[in-house]
């Protein structure tokens, strides 16, 4: 096939690696990607964000399938303009990825759905973010509406720092003041068609920046799949999947194919086990990240069919996908400053070197190529991937593989699945 992957990413270079790892060789144009993901596929320069560019270019070079990574793409309604071309796309259109860019909308749709989550206030002043924070009581939980690139949250029992968070993003639209909700976080991934889901393994993240979950909010410092401790609390990560997709997944694509706006593409459920039972946190309308680069590696079945299955309204003819017992871990390396003022353009080596670990591959997420030879280009520079067959190998793989990498003032937090290997 010839695919054209959309983003610049860690999780788009994972999305290419398992596209790359299948029997069947595909054509794979990745715009505007990074200096990793130009080892993997060929860059195109075009504005991801584009409609019409990326339309004409799927039609100029018979792109089989589009796969929209990032979210800004689908917000600009790229899928629709693409879809209505006829080409198939793994991606929401604009009105059904508001459920990732409006928190109020998702909430509603739940709410339609039948969904447990949190009660939520939406606020369009100082004064209104102020009387929900009181209504709900600490620890306060306030969210811009619109998208934030993951870090248009603040989770505090600071009033003070959580009515400073609420004003910094009103100018920009209303905020979610949200229950404060308590218990293990997990994030599982569907794929849909708009009338099927398929779901994907669990993994779990690390939002906060520093060891022990200290430290500013984050796109996410790390992860692992899959998660050992649901059989002790569900009776198996199965029978997990299976009632979240009973109990979210599959009310919330009904509700959305209701409402005349089908969900075609990947439905990531960011889900809490609370005392009283899961519940939603958030949904997203993508691949995760840097989940993403933990359940991709251990998926069995070819990425490629079930995106294409998912895109052409095919899923129903698919078995629920497969995965290896394999365990997976993945530390991302980011930038000194990182994420208020991350400073970029510094150099980077060692990456052969970590590579050669056994089970390790790095996955690029703001790399670029200097005449001075790599150097990071953003905040999270890089995703050490590495498998094992325990947790306690994947985990040593990533961190020896790490000492291998130099990024003057590079920072990563050193706990990522210490719990899981502890447990």
């Amino acid at each position: 096939m010839k695919i054209l992957v959309l983003g610049s990413g860690a999780r788009e270079h994972a999305i290419i690696l398992a596209l790359r790892s299948e029997e069947q060789e595909h054509v794979i144009f990745a715009a505007p990607g990074n200096a990793g993901i130009a080892e993997d596929a060929a860059i195109v320069a075009l504005d991801p964000n584009g409609p019409e560019a990326v339309t004409e270019f799927a039609i100029e070079h018979a792109v089989d399938l589009v796969v929209i990574g990032p979210e800004a793409p689908l917000v600009a309604g790229v899928a629709d303009e693409v879809r209505a071309q006829g080409i198939p796309v793994f991606g929401p259109g604009k009105a059904a990825a508001q459920l990732e860019g409006s928190k109020a909308f998702a909430k509603r749709i739940m709410d339609a759905a039948g969904v447990p989550t949190g009660r939520a206030v939406r606020a369009h002043t100082l004064a209104e973010a102020e009387a929900a924070l009181d209504e709900l009581g600490a620890p306060h939980v306030v969210k811009a509406d619109g998208l934030a690139a993951g870090k248009g949250v603040i989770v505090t029992s600071d009033r003070a720092a959580a009515l400073a968070h609420a004003e910094a993003y009103l100018p920009t639209g209303p905020v979610l003041v949200e229950e404060f909700l308590s218990g293990p976080e997990v994030s599982l991934f569907f794929l849909s068609d708009g009338d099927h889901v398929l779901p994907l393994s669990p993994a779990q993240d690390y939002k906060r920046l520093r060891d022990g979950d200290a430290g500013p909010n984050t796109g996410g410092m790390g992860a692992y799949s899959p998660l050992p401790w649901l059989d002790g609390r569900f009776g198996s990560e199965e029978e997990f999947v299976d009632l979240v997709t009973r109990e979210v997944a599959e009310p919330v694509v009904r509700r959305m194919d209701a409402e005349g706006t089908p969900f075609i593409g990947l439905l990531y459920a960011g889900l809490i086990i609370t005392e009283e039972g899961v519940k939603v946190i958030e949904f997203n309308a993508r691949f995760g990240d840097p989940e993403t680069q933990v359940v991709l590696p251990r998926l069995i079945d070819p990425l490629s069919e079930l995106l294409m299955a998912a895109a052409s309204g095919n899923l129903e003819d698919h078995p629920r996908p497969a995965f290896a017992e394999a365990t997976a871990v993945t530390v991302v390396l980011a930038s000194e400053g990182y994420p208020e003022k991350p400073l970029v353009g510094r150099a980077l080596a060692g990456l052969d070197a970590a590579a050669s670990v056994d089970g390790v591959h790095v996955a690029h997420a703001a790399t670029t190529r200097s005449d001075a030879g790599l150097v990071a280009s953003g905040g999270r520079v890089l995703n050490v991937v590495a498998l094992g067959t325990t947790f306690a190998e994947a985990r040593d793989r990533a961190y020896r593989a790490l000492t291998h990498i130099t990024l003057e003032g590079g920072q990563y937090r050193t706990d990522i699945a210490e719990r899981v290997v502890e447990h």
